[in-house]
């Protein structure tokens, strides 16, 4: 199935079997393609790129195909890393998998600023879901893992 090209977002690079590799939903996955294209939200005379995950229900493409500019792409891949780092080092020195005292993980230095990484300790059921999270995180360890290496020896290669 071919990625629409008459919606507003306008694929220019596309992965049209995303459905056969989408982690645990592979070969059942609504999300049948990914592509990097024209954002939707582009103004006369101003063009950004975005990435876009294009779900299918079956019978018509969804509204709840996501669209993203390139850099929260490249942020959600550096805030994944920093969580799967943090819980693979740290959590577990804590008995409710964060320090109740201090629940930023880290400041990622980005454009003179930092992203925070925080646990969310405004979620009222934090110390369950924090478990749960890190359980979840155990499962897809290989799936994340395969990808991050490639992710790795791809920036490698780009001579980062």
């Amino acid at each position: 199935m071919n990625i629409p090209t008459t919606l507003k977002h306008k694929p220019v690079i596309v992965s049209e079997n995303y459905e056969q590799i989408d982690g645990r939903q592979a070969y059942e996955s609504d999300a049948k393609g990914l592509s990097l294209g024209l954002a939707q939200w582009n103004d006369r005379g101003r063009v950004d790129i975005s990435a876009k995950v294009w779900r299918y229900t079956g019978e018509k493409w969804s509204r709840q195909s996501e669209e993203l500019p390139l850099h929260r792409v490249i942020d959600l891949a550096i805030l994944t890393c920093r969580a799967r780092q943090y819980f693979r080092d740290e959590a577990y020195r804590y008995p409710k998998f964060y320090d109740e005292n201090h629940s930023q993980i880290d400041r990622v230095g980005l454009q003179g600023d930092a992203m925070a990484v925080d646990v969310c300790t405004e979620n009222p059921r934090i110390d369950e879901d924090i478990r749960l999270f890190a359980d979840a995180l155990g499962r897809d360890d290989e799936l994340l893992g395969e990808r991050l290496a490639v992710l790795a020896r791809i920036l490698k290669e780009m001579g980062y």
